[in-house]
C-alpha cells in the first residue's frame, strides 16, 4: 500500500438517503457475488462530510447478504474521526483514498459523486487502480448524482473495465430523459456533444419519450417503460428489462455510450 492516501480531498457534501437509486441497484445486480464472498467487503468510498451513506449501505446490503460488512474511506482524516462514533458491528472507518487501505480485496466498492470533481483525463487511472483492487466478482459502481438523489447515472465496472451505464431519476420530476446529463459520471459529461455516443442515446431517449407522451395519461412509470422499449427496438444495447424500468432505471452496455476514439 502507498504510505499516504491517494487522491484530493472533495467537497464532501454528503445527505441523508442521497445514494438510494444506486445501493437499490447495487441491491439487485449484485447480491448473489455478496452472497457467494468469504468475506464480503463492501467499500464507501469517499462517503464525505457525515458517515450516512456508509451507515445506509450497511442496513441496505444485509437485506440481501446478512454477512456483508462495510467499510467507509476517507482521505480528510477529521472527516474519519468524525465518522468513527458511528461504528458499529459490520461497519467500520479507516483513512485512505484509491489505493482503498484494506487487507483483502472487496466484493464491492461504491465510489459516488467522487470522480465528479477530477479532471476527466484522471478518470481511466482511477478506474485501473481501483478494478484492481476488486475481488474477483467484485464490481466498482461509479457515478454522479444530484444533491438529494433525484437524478443518477452511474458506470459497473469488473476487474476487466467499464461493463455498464445506468440511468436512474424519480420519473415524477423528469421533464426529458436528457435532464440526467448534468448528472452524467466524469467520463462521459463532457461527451455529450455531436458525435458522441452518449449524445445520441439521449437524443434518441427524448425522440422515445416524446413519442411515448400518449402514455403519460397511464402515468410517468408507463411512458418512460414504453419509451425504453422504442430504444430496445431502436438497436440501443438495454441489458435490463421491465423490473428495473418500473424503477425509473435503464442500464445499457458500456461499449454503445464510450466516449468515441479520435
Amino acid at each position: 500500500m502507498p504510505s499516504r492516501p491517494v487522491g484530493t480531498v472533495t467537497r464532501g457534501t454528503t445527505h441523508p438517503n442521497r445514494l438510494r437509486r444506486m445501493d437499490r441497484w447495487i441491491t439487485a445486480a449484485h447480491a448473489p457475488a455478496l452472497r457467494r464472498a468469504d468475506d464480503p467487503v463492501a467499500v464507501d468510498l469517499g462517503y464525505g462530510a457525515a458517515p450516512w451513506t456508509a451507515v445506509e449501505l450497511l442496513h441496505r446490503l444485509r437485506t440481501v447478504a446478512p454477512r456483508a460488512r462495510v467499510v467507509g474511506v476517507e482521505i480528510d482524516p477529521e472527516r474519519v474521526a468524525a465518522a468513527r462514533p458511528y461504528a458499529l458491528e459490520g461497519l467500520e472507518f479507516r483513512h485512505g483514498g484509491f489505493e482503498v487501505p484494506l487487507p483483502g480485496r472487496p466484493v464491492l466498492i461504491r465510489a459516488a459523486n467522487v470522480l465528479r470533481q477530477y479532471d476527466e483525463s484522471e478518470v481511466p487511472g482511477v478506474w485501473a487502480r481501483l478494478c484492481a483492487r476488486l475481488a474477483p466478482e467484485g464490481v466498482l459502481v461509479e457515478g454522479t448524482c444530484d444533491e438529494i438523489g433525484r437524478r443518477h447515472v452511474w458506470v459497473a465496472l469488473g476487474p476487466e473495465g467499464p461493463r455498464t451505464v445506468t440511468f436512474a431519476t424519480r420519473l415524477a420530476s423528469l421533464e426529458r430523459p436528457s435532464d440526467l446529463a448534468e448528472r452524467l459520471p466524469k467520463a462521459l459529461i463532457h461527451r455529450n456533444v455531436p458525435g458522441e455516443p452518449v449524445h445520441a442515446f439521449l437524443r434518441d431517449f427524448d425522440r422515445a419519450w416524446a413519442a411515448a407522451a400518449p402514455y403519460a395519461s397511464y402515468g410517468a412509470r408507463q411512458r418512460w417503460m414504453r419509451a425504453v422499449r422504442d430504444l430496445r427496438a431502436g438497436g440501443w444495447p438495454v441489458v435490463d428489462g421491465p423490473k428495473r424500468w418500473r424503477q425509473g432505471e435503464v442500464t445499457l452496455r458500456w461499449e454503445a455510450l464510450a466516449p468515441a476514439v479520435r
